[in-house]
């Protein structure tokens, strides 16, 4: 059960981590740099992040779901893991979207030097990672805070 713990939360610090470091740090220092060089820095970062990102949702939601049998089920737990659980669930589907429909249009477009529908496609991926970085904050904030208050 340690071990399931720890490699749920170290797929969470890998998530939402590296999402707060992108839109906090990344974002804003690439933001100087014209597009023919920003484009396809952030589309080979996010390719490499993204990698992490689908390792890290399986682990999350292999470790979760397997805790949550291993203490007897959704029965036997609190409203704040049915929250966690239901967020977690929101997050992985928003994290599919970004890599089944706006980030291969960034790829397509940064391959092809096409730097405004590039531009428009991780404009697109920026919205969601940030919205998925809000949930994440608040997944975290219920997991932590959540015990006897839900």
């Amino acid at each position: 059960m340690r071990v399931a713990l720890w490699l749920h939360l170290l797929g969470t610090v890998i998530w939402v981590g590296g999402m707060f470091f992108a839109h906090v740090a990344l974002r804003p220092a690439a933001l100087q740099l014209p597009p023919p060089v920003r484009l396809p820095l952030m589309a080979a970062t996010l390719a490499t992040f993204f990698r992490w990102v689908a390792a890290a949702v399986i682990a999350i939601m292999v470790t979760g779901f397997l805790m949550i049998a291993w203490i007897g089920g959704f029965a036997s737990l609190g409203m704040h893991v049915h929250a966690m659980t239901g967020l977690g669930l929101v997050m992985a589907s928003v994290f599919g979207y970004i890599i089944a429909v706006p980030y291969p249009r960034l790829r397509a477009a940064v391959a092809t030097g096409a730097w405004a529908a590039a531009g428009e496609a991780l404009t697109q991926v920026r919205r969601l990672v940030g919205f998925n970085l809000v949930v994440g904050l608040a997944t975290i904030t219920v997991a932590v805070l959540g015990r006897g208050v839900l």
